[in-house]
This record gives structure tokens, C-alpha cells and sequence, in this order.
């Protein structure tokens, strides 16, 4: 064959190549880039999940390259599956704002964990998320709304707040509902307190009680009977809080308690099994992994016990180099429940990974074990390890 002709069947066959659809995903493999239907990464990082109408849903925070990308330049980002394996991209279900640097979704803002839920008597989707204002750190540690008529969107913001203004927690005595002399002048990050100081003397929900609590790491939790919660690190990220929303989803309903004080806990992911519920949670060491921590009670108001690290196995004080997002229930199949966590990359954000683990349901308590590959087909096992 002339060495023209090999050149030209050589170029098509690398075209044809190039063309072919990527291959379709029978098998969850924790770490690894995982292409969507286009052959694109997946780009839903801080995740939530929904199911509706025999579609999973999953919405995340669109990353870009570099450090640039820990601040939101795109928005919320949406996936589609029928199978858990495969996703397709369904496009930016909330965007920022490029052009208004006042607007509360100013490009370059900080905009994590958006979590959408659907109302079933009003039939919107409604999307909670945690919020920083551009510009300002992690001081403003607010939450955002936003609602679509469809689950893809796009979603219309509605605003964002402190949740909780003017409401005492409900679980404090009420020698502590008063405010500390000259607390507001105390500004500290999570992972210690201000020398001298203890999480009493401080009083932080005092010190918000009128312009609203913190709320940063956050998820949202339906239960069996419509009723939806809000689940968010406050109080300067020291202690969690558990928040009963309105009937339409989309304010705090006046009424929350205070769980895990001065824990420093935060990343929660809340499920719930035979009628208890289960959290799982982090500590706060930023971007730096750690061991993760577990929770259950009878009620959603408590109380609350801790269970220590579901982790199990090599790496698991590091919870496998990931942090938790969600605890995903898996449709039609009982007793079977995902782990679902982030493997940040801050160096260079868009290259975050997912780590998706099955959740082991024993003894009244939950554990997590690592597998380099597995599919919803080990939920079918008499016998897990």
C-alpha cells in the first residue's frame, strides 16, 4: 500500500477513535478520574444528591483549575443518572453573577455543598447551600436559597441569610439565653478557642441571637414524614446545629437545637435506618483530612451519642483522604446506603476526586471499609466483610 494511503487510513482510524462515545461505567472506583457521558470529569465537587421519578440527580460545586478554583466562577453544576454509574451533564443549575460585584452571588464568591430537596406540596426543587460573600473570607458564613419547577433547573436565587435570627435554641437552659459582655468582639477560627475561654463562657448563639446564627458546612435532611432539616456547622464552626425548615422548604421554621458543643464538627451527612438517625461528620482541619466521626439518636432532636470513627482499616484516620458529603440511599434496595466524599485538591481544585464506599449497617452503628472497585451489586451479599 502507497505510504499516502497508510498516512490517510492512519488519520481516520485515529478520527474514528477519537469519535467513539466513552466507555459506559459498570463499577464505582474511589479516586479515579471519573469521566461523565461526554468523557469530561465529573465536576460536582461538595455534592448533593436527589432522587425523583427513577433519576438520580447530583449537584456540586463547579471547580476551575488552580487555587482560583476554591472561589465559585461558574455555580452549581448538575449531573444526571439512571444507574449510578453513568452521568450526564445537564449544565450549570445555578450560576453566579459576572457582572454585579455587589449581588450576593458575585463571581468569585464562595459557594459550597448546594443540597436539593423536593417539596412535594408545592412541587418546586429547592436548593440550600452554604454562602461567603465575595470578598469577605469565611466571615460572612451565611446560607442561599434558590428553586426550580424542574430538577435540572435553572434555579432562580431567592437570598441569602443567618438562619435562626431572634430564636433561641431550643436545648439551652435559659441562665444561657443572654448575651456575654463584649462577645462580639471575639473573632476566632475553628479548631481552638481564644486562650482562657470555654464554649460557656463564650455563648456564641447568644451573640448571634439577633442577627442570625452561622451556617457554613451544611446538608439537608427529609424524613419520612415531609418534614425537612437544615444541618449546619455554626457557632464558629464549634458545635453543629439541627434545624426544622418551613413546609415549604425554604426558611428555618423557629425552631433548631444545638448538638456536639465545642466539637468542632463539620461536613455532616445525615441518613436514617430501622427509624434512627445516623451523622456523619468531620473535624475541622480545612482542606487536611482527618478521622471521621459518627452519631445516632432515636429522635432528630436527640439525644445525640457519638459512635467514633466509621472508618475501618488502613487510612481510615484520614477517612481514606476524603471528607463526607452524603450518605446516599440507594432506590430499591433495602438496607443500602453510599458514602459519598470529596478528595480535595486545593492546589488545583478542578482536579478533586470522589471516593463513593458501600456503608456496612451492624450493631447499631454504621462502618465504612475501602474497596479499589465495587458495584451496587456487593448490597447483595449475604455476608459483608
Amino acid at each position: 500500500m502507497p505510504a499516502a494511503s497508510c498516512c490517510v487510513l492512519s488519520s481516520l482510524l485515529v478520527s474514528a477513535l477519537l469519535a467513539q462515545p466513552p466507555a459506559v461505567h459498570n463499577e464505582f472506583r474511589p479516586g479515579e478520574r471519573w469521566p461523565d457521558t461526554d468523557g469530561v470529569h465529573i465536576n460536582a465537587h461538595g455534592g448533593g444528591f436527589l432522587y425523583h421519578n427513577g433519576t438520580y440527580y447530583w449537584f456540586g460545586e463547579h471547580k476551575v483549575e488552580g487555587r482560583r478554583g476554591n472561589n465559585a466562577w461558574v455555580g452549581v453544576r448538575c449531573y444526571s443518572s439512571k444507574d449510578l454509574y453513568n452521568w450526564k451533564n445537564e449544565g450549570v443549575a445555578l450560576a453566579v453573577v459576572p457582572d454585579n460585584p455587589a449581588h450576593d452571588l458575585a463571581a468569585g464568591c464562595i459557594l459550597e455543598r448546594p443540597k436539593v430537596i423536593y417539596n412535594a406540596k408545592t412541587g418546586k426543587f429547592v436548593m440550600w447551600f452554604h454562602l461567603e460573600l465575595k470578598g469577605q473570607g469565611y466571615r460572612a458564613a451565611r446560607c442561599g436559597t434558590a428553586v426550580s419547577d424542574t430538577p435540572t433547573g435553572p434555579y432562580t436565587y431567592l437570598r441569602s441569610f443567618r438562619p435562626n435570627a431572634g430564636v433561641w435554641p431550643e436545648n439551652v437552659p435559659d441562665e444561657r439565653k443572654k448575651p456575654l459582655d463584649g462577645i462580639e468582639k471575639i473573632r476566632f477560627s475553628g479548631g481552638g478557642l481564644p486562650e482562657g475561654y470555654t464554649i460557656e463562657q463564650l455563648n456564641i448563639f447568644a451573640r448571634d441571637f439577633e442577627g442570625g446564627q452561622m451556617s457554613r458546612d451544611m446538608t439537608l435532611f427529609v424524613d419520612d414524614d415531609g418534614r425537612a432539616y437544615h444541618i449546619y456547622a455554626s457557632e464558629e464552626n464549634s458545635t453543629l446545629h439541627i434545624s426544622l425548615l418551613t413546609e415549604d422548604y425554604l426558611a428555618p421554621a423557629g425552631r433548631y437545637i444545638r448538638v456536639f458543643e465545642g466539637r468542632y464538627m463539620e461536613a455532616p451527612a445525615m441518613f436514617k435506618h430501622n427509624g434512627r438517625y445516623f451523622l456523619m461528620m468531620s473535624g475541622c482541619t480545612g482542606w487536611a483530612p482527618n478521622a471521621a466521626r459518627s452519631a445516632v439518636a432515636d429522635s432528630i432532636w436527640g439525644p445525640w451519642k457519638e459512635l467514633g470513627n466509621p472508618c475501618i482499616g488502613e487510612n481510615a484516620d484520614k477517612t481514606f483522604f476524603s471528607q463526607s458529603t452524603y450518605i446516599l440511599p440507594i432506590h430499591g434496595k433495602k438496607d443500602a446506603f453510599i458514602y459519598i466524599g470529596d478528595r480535595w485538591n486545593p492546589e488545583n481544585a478542578i482536579d478533586g476526586r470522589y471516593i463513593w464506599l458501600p456503608v456496612i449497617l451492624r450493631d447499631g452503628r454504621f462502618e465504612i471499609r475501602w474497596l479499589d472497585r465495587w458495584s451496587l451489586s456487593w448490597f447483595d451479599k449475604k455476608e459483608q466483610p
